[in-house]
């Protein structure tokens, strides 16, 4: 017999829900990638270079001083390989 307290007392109902509410989440998860992919498809319609923008995005996510830090060791390699 199961103690209601029991730390491994696992309900069906309780873990259908916590299955479905990830589903749930794995689904609109889809759609929000969907949707960008259709973004953009848009812009690249639009003359926009994608491989740019998703660079753009990327920086955006990140710190100023860690954006200028490796800027300046990249612009220091190239130097190093003349091709600047």
């Amino acid at each position: 017999m199961s103690d209601a307290n029991d730390p491994y007392n696992v309900t069906a109902d309780e873990l259908r829900q916590f299955i479905e509410r990830y589903e749930q989440l794995e689904a609109e998860k889809k759609d929000i990638t969907e949707q960008q992919k259709e973004v953009m498809a848009e812009a690249k319609g639009r003359g926009y270079d994608t491989k740019v923008m998703r660079k753009i995005i990327a920086l955006r996510k990140r710190k100023a001083d860690d954006i200028a830090e490796e800027e300046a060791i990249l612009e220091m390699y190239k130097q190093a390989l003349g091709m600047v």
